[in-house]
């Protein structure tokens, strides 16, 4: 499929993947059109500090995907759909679980409703490893069984199981894109290295972290962008649920000791339990299985950690994009 010829929705185009999207869809799209979270402050989030010359050329909505009248005109006319949209805080599940499921299965219920109303060529639906929960074997292939750990984890395994409905129930062009840790510039504070990174550069001398035993499969946004361009691309991923992974894990006590390394290396590590998760919600390890989509498309990641740790602790860096993050406050 020739996406240059193509109008594409992205939904949750505001945030941290959503928005690193967008910028790579402009040189590859015929038009691109950005879903923003409604707000009366009229922020578009990470879109207000891309390029202006990306940002001009994108045809930018608000909306809230839990309300489906509106998502069928925001739908509407498009060819390609890639849905982002969705409450991604692990702890903040914990605390509002009803809010999950009206914004990551209701509002996905909306969205392939409306892509299925107007006809869309294709509409990857984005989800996350967490599905697996703590890997029962590993590399983690896309038939490895769903464990839902966390109240976000089952709304998400509910969105999927959605999807898959759809595409067998209506024919619907869907595919399931599932990336596991994907890591990098913007990223939100809830997540471990933004946390590490920010209170390193804040000049904190005690750096609080969770649990440091568990693994994660880390992967560059960039990388995980060319993956999304990648299956969009492929006629051969309809139908198919499809992980974004570099078959390769390191522990959180790993990467925080790096990461001091690289920022300070007079820093030191505190287990804060006010970050633990409950004992049986926590998923001990991640490793994921990408031979699915270097099969179905070619794809493979370009960057290595230490190349990407560096670029992200690069933007970090900067005054103006650090004085986005609150590094002596705990996010969820």
């Amino acid at each position: 499929m020739d996406l240059a010829s193509k109008k594409i929705l992205v939904t949750g185009a505001c945030g941290f993947i959503g928005s690193h999207l967008v910028e790579a869809l402009q040189q590859a799209a015929g038009h691109v059109r950005a879903l923003v979270f409604y707000n009366s402050f009229n922020s578009l989030g990470w879109l207000d500090k891309l390029d202006k010359k990306v940002l001009n050329n994108t045809e930018v909505v608000t909306g809230d995907i839990r309300d489906p009248h509106a998502m069928e005109s925001v739908v509407q006319g498009v060819d390609i759909v890639f849905h982002l949209a969705a409450l991604i805080a692990i702890p903040y599940s914990y605390l509002a679980p009803a809010g999950y499921v009206e914004t990551n299965v209701n509002g996905t219920l909306n969205i392939l409703q409306a892509a299925r109303k107007a006809n869309v060529d294709k509409i990857l639906v984005t989800s996350t490893s967490e599905v697996y929960g703590t890997a029962l074997e590993v590399p983690i292939s896309e038939h490895h069984p769903r464990q839902a750990q966390s109240p976000y984890s089952a709304s998400k395994i509910a969105a999927d199981a959605m999807t898959e409905a759809f595409h067998r129930s209506f024919g619907l062009p869907a595919t399931i894109v599932r990336p596991f840790n994907t890591y990098g510039p913007r990223q939100s504070a809830r997540a471990v290295i933004p946390t590490i990174i920010t209170q390193l550069l804040g000049g904190s001398q005690s750096v609080k972290i969770g649990a440091l035993h568990p693994t994660r499969d880390l992967l560059f946004v960039k990388d995980t962008v060319r993956a999304f361009l990648a299956i969009a691309a492929s006629d051969a991923t309809v139908g198919e649920e499809i992980n974004i992974a570099t078959g390769s894990e390191i522990s959180i006590g790993e990467i925080a000791h790096t990461l001091i390394e690289m920022i300070n290396p007079a820093a030191r590590i505190e287990t804060d339990g006010a970050r633990l998760r409950p004992e049986k919600s926590e998923v001990e390890r991640l490793l994921g299985s990408a031979q699915k989509l270097t099969s179905l498309t070619g794809w493979t990641p370009s960057c290595t950690l230490k190349e990407g740790l560096a670029e992200t602790v690069e933007w970090f860096s900067k005054p103006t994009n650090l004085a986005f993050y609150k590094h002596n406050q705990y996010q969820i």
